[in-house]
């Protein structure tokens, strides 16, 4: 399939009668269901009562305001149509594999087909009740503009009234604005909310209204249209462009027309020939001839009239040498006329049916209308579901509108996507999810598991891939790590079952996130460490094999082999400190192409070389040679080991002094000690401590460091290494050779030659990374948690993530995928497609985004008070998002009249339940006030300032950072007389 001028329908979202979601509306469709009944008791009034038939969705009153950061008051003011239309877009923003969020700032267009607003009908004729929020809130062409703001989205953003046709000619000017290179991303989209029984009576006046509510298609029993509630949304994007990013392509349109149908035999009438005219049009667009159509979602409304002039439109293009007729047949029949959202809803159905390929059968079908002459004509009504082929499939999508404007494209099967990479065996995944509160996140931890568990099971790692494109950008956070689809449902499930589960894998990060890396001395080296990573990963691998090749010229055999042997001669002091470089610098390098770049960096006697590269101070060839000298010059060094104490320096300080071969090798705690020496040394030195009641353990190190007098072996490694040439640090290092930060300092070799002799002062060190670095984690790039252990022993701030990718020989793809995770939940954003092969980056689909039911706002806009003792206030709706976390609302020392009178007017203006205003919520970021709002808070604060002071908006800026700054203004306002 060519690529140029197509457009892929790349993400859906959709709530229609009897079916709230994508998933809802395909098995309504196959299943021939019927969703049409009585009118909603809530939408009730005179001469609109329950003998009113129709397809109503029982969703309209409830909203998830909190989740968009709309006041109570200007949610309940808005008209169901911009309600629906912001979770529905949503919902298929994340559908098409991408988070909303990315899309923020974006050139992303927005196109809306709405006929009218019925909720402005309602409401926008009380003039002693008209307020900003009800006349954004009531207008049609709002409907497109608050997807835009809410979602920063930059692109046209646009509503079309083209009446029936509508949500069709928005698809049309989404199409084309994409194709003009206008945007990169479109929504196109239609909505109708019946409200009113004014268009019902227009249709009955007319002779157009079923007396069932129900819409006939092409059937003998037609008697009229049935109006119905609806909201489709679609995320469409160049094909070439969801290709290349990976997205799944539902279908493509490879064309579409609008006409009019001009000065025809009424304005309200419908035009043959404009019809025809329309349909072929989009077909010459497309590159088609009709005779590859193979089947039409028809508009189909179920008029007499109306069918069978449409028919004879579809027969004047169809008519023509075929193999088979052209299956036509209509949502309508299903759902009945959703009126501006007929079009959308033809094209979401008519997409499924090209993705399942499979066409529902349209119902009503079985008894056909014979005066349509439809076998004469090369079509046929879909009696039952119709299978399509493998190959390519062209289908049709018309509507037309009541006043002429008519809308036809043409669709087609997505094309086959090339698998790129061979699939290994099954790998791990770090499966992410988020929402805006902690109880959403367990409600859609519960959705998620629902929806996974119906799935066949298989590799979990493309599912999770999804989720980190789709799922990462609110603020509480949640991951796990999984192998398979089943096991991750199981995961998924016990999380939202249970709190302390829960609270192990979730986080809201509420600082800006900072990463120190830790690096490991000799001591903590084994056979295999990270054998198991190096077959799993092809991230590790690569740089494994890096570091190998920077040391292999220097230590004559590879550090890898031995690794991946399982040899125990790791231990040896010549391939002890190698063996543990190339781990640490492996790990860094894995971690830096995952997106994860430390803020500050530390190591522990040698491991402070590894720390040197990771902090752009040594290149990895200069940093080899130093580990190769260090390793060759311990290697001719008596045997001897090293001793850690449970004591401080202090308290080992007489026996060192009787001791002249022990030295002190390490200062790693307040009572972590590590001393040296020769094995005679050490066992005196044991002996003595533990008669002075201190507990000692060996460490696995196979020779002695020496003290800081024995220059030789310093020369030794610098002669050895030979000159080196550092450069400052790009990002910040802890010296444990300082117990330091190092400042502007450029290491000679002499420095890192001292590493073998000089003490370490790694407590000193860590407490300098704490102090000026402040991270919120921690990552030990080692095979023992080690330096992690010695840190938590210490005094650590609370809130500290302590992570660990490669926990000695038993480290798989699992801990690197669990350590990503963590970082993801303290505030990271990793670069996700790292993780994964090639083969598993590929949108799977996923449970959309479960928005709270608690809110429910009803067909009574809520006015905006005129004085606080006239006007009652708007009760809270619902359950409500917690508080801003902070402070109480008044001082210790007792009320605060200042707060009290802006947390006041705060929630008479937005209409919050009292306890979600305090001091410390943010006037924009929580409570969503916009101008408008901050005015009318302005006249509020004003009236109940004791002397009617006067506040002007320059005054007012600077203090609308919080509620409690705007109460430090008030306060200082009323100290001062009323002015400032």
């Amino acid at each position: 399939m060519a690529t140029v001028n197509a457009v892929a329908v790349v993400g859906l979202d959709c709530v229609f009668p009897a079916a709230h979601g994508v998933e809802a509306y395909w098995d309504l469709l196959m299943r021939g269901g019927d969703a049409i009944g009585p009118l909603p008791e809530d939408r009730r009034g005179p001469g609109f009562d329950d003998t009113v038939q129709g397809g109503f969705v029982d969703t309209v009153t409830t909203f998830d305001n909190d989740f968009f950061t709309i006041a109570p008051r200007e949610a309940a003011a808005m008209d169901p149509q911009q309600r629906l239309l912001l979770q529905c877009a949503w919902r298929a923003l994340e559908d098409s594999g991408r988070a909303p969020s990315a899309l923020a700032g974006s050139d992303a267009g927005v196109f809306v087909g709405v006929m009218g607003s019925e909720w402005a009908q309602l409401h926008m004729g009380d003039y002693a009740r008209v307020t900003p929020q009800l006349g954004a809130g009531s207008s049609a062409g709002m409907t497109a503009n608050r997807i835009s703001y809410h979602l920063d989205l930059k692109g046209p953003s646009l509503a079309v009234d083209t009446a029936c046709s509508s949500s069709l000619v928005a698809v049309h000017l989404a199409v084309n604005s994409l194709l003009s290179g206008e945007c990169s991303t479109a929504l196109a989209a239609g909505v109708n909310i019946v409200l009113t029984p004014a268009l019902g009576m227009v249709y009955q006046q007319m002779g157009l209204k079923a007396p069932d509510g129900r819409c006939k298609p092409f059937s003998m029993d037609s008697d009229g249209i049935g109006r119905s509630d609806g909201v489709g949304v679609v995320v469409l994007r160049r094909l070439q462009d969801a290709l290349d990013d990976h997205q799944r392509v539902y279908a493509v349109i490879r064309g579409t027309a609008v006409n009019q149908d001009g000065r025809s035999n009424g304005v309200s009438a419908p035009s043959r020939w404009s019809q025809q005219a329309v349909v072929a049009a989009a077909y010459r667009r497309a590159g088609v001839d009709a005779d590859q159509v193979r089947f039409v979602e028809a508009h189909g409304t179920g008029t007499a009239l109306g069918d069978i002039i449409e028919c004879a439109a579809l027969g004047e293009v169809h008519a023509v040498p075929r193999d088979e007729p052209c299956a036509i047949g209509s949502v309508k029949g299903n759902i009945g006329h959703t009126e501006g959202a007929a079009g959308i809803a033809g094209l979401i159905k008519t997409a499924l049916a090209l993705h399942h390929r499979i066409v529902p059968a349209s119902r009503f079908a079985t008894r056909e209308n014979p005066q349509l002459r439809l076998a004469e004509r090369g079509l046929s009504l879909l009696k039952a579901p119709l299978r399509l082929s493998a190959e390519e499939v062209v289908a049709g999508v018309s509507s037309f509108g009541m006043g002429g404007t008519n809308a036809h494209a043409g669709l087609a099967s997505a094309p086959r996507m090339t698998v790129t990479g061979v699939r290994g065996a099954a790998t791990a995944g770090a499966f992410t999810l988020s929402a805006d509160t902690p109880e959403a996140l367990r409600r859609n931890l519960t959705a998620q598991a629902e929806a996974l568990a119906r799935r066949p099971r298989g590799d979990a790692a493309p599912v999770c891939w999804t989720s980190n494109q789709v799922k990462t950008g609110l603020p509480y956070r949640a991951v796990f790590t999984a192998r398979d689809t089943a096991e991750l449902a199981d995961t998924l499930r016990t999380a939202a079952a249970d709190e302390h589960t829960l609270a192990r894998v979730t986080d809201r990060a509420l600082r800006p996130p900072a990463v120190a890396f830790l690096y490991p001395g000799q001591g903590c080296q084994e056979p295999g460490m990270t054998a198991a990573l190096y077959r799993e990963s092809v991230l590790y691998r690569r740089h494994l094999d890096d570091a190998d090749d920077a040391l292999r010229p220097h230590t004559g055999d590879s550090v890898r082999d031995l690794i991946l042997a399982d040899d125990p001669a790791i231990h040896h002091a010549r391939w002890a400190q190698p063996a543990l470089f190339a781990v640490a610098h492996a790990l860094t390098r894995t971690l830096a192409e995952l997106g994860v770049v430390p803020d500050a960096v530390l190591g522990h006697g040698t491991g402070e070389l590894a720390a040197a590269v990771a902090a752009g101070m040594l290149t990895l060839p200069d940093a080899a040679r130093l580990v190769a000298a260090h390793a060759t010059a311990a290697h001719d060094l008596p045997d001897g080991g090293m001793l850690s104490v449970r004591a401080t320096p202090q308290e080992t300080a007489g026996i060192l002094a009787a001791h002249p071969g022990l030295f002190l090798a390490a200062m790693d705690g307040p009572h972590d000690t590590v001393l040296s020496g020769t094995a005679d040394v050490l066992r005196q030195a044991a002996a003595d401590l533990a008669a002075h009641g201190l507990n000692t353990r060996r460490l696995p190190v196979p020779h002695a460091a020496q003290g800081s007098a024995d220059t030789a072996l310093a020369a030794r490694i610098a002669a050895l290494a030979g000159p080196v040439t550092a450069t400052p640090a790009r990002i910040a290092l802890a010296s444990a050779r300082h117990g330091r930060m190092l400042r502007d300092e450029i290491p000679d070799t002499a420095y890192w030659a001292d590493l073998a002799v000089q003490p370490v002062r790694f407590a000193d060190a860590l407490s300098a990374l704490m102090t000026e670095a402040a991270p919120t984690c921690l990552v030990e790039l080692g095979p023992a948690a080690h330096l992690l252990s010695l840190a938590r022993q210490g005094d650590l701030p609370t809130g500290i993530r302590l992570l660990h990718p490669a926990p000695g020989r038993a480290a798989t793809f699992t801990d690197l995928a669990e350590t990503v995770g963590g970082l993801y939940l303290s505030g990271v954003e990793p670069c996700w497609d790292a993780l994964y092969e090639p083969a598993h980056r590929r949108t799977e689909r996923l449970a959309p985004y479960v928005f709270s039911g608690a809110h429910r706002f009803g067909q009574t806009a809520a006015a905006q008070p005129a004085a606080p003792d006239t006007t009652p206030r708007q009760e809270s709706t619902g359950v409500s998002r917690p508080p801003h976390p902070g402070g109480p609302d008044t001082p210790a020392e007792g009320p605060d009249p200042a707060l009290s009178a802006v947390i006041e007017a705060v929630v008479e203006v937005g209409a919050y339940a009292r306890e979600q205003v305090n001091a410390e919520a943010r006037l924009y970021e929580d409570l969503g006030f916009d101008s408008v709002m901050i005015m009318q808070l302005k006249n509020r604060i004003e009236q109940q300032l004791p002397q009617g002071a006067d506040i002007t908006v320059p005054q007012l800026l600077p203090a609308l950072k919080s509620v409690g700054a705007l109460a430090a203004f008030v306060r200082e306002l009323t100290s001062t007389g009323g002015t400032v």
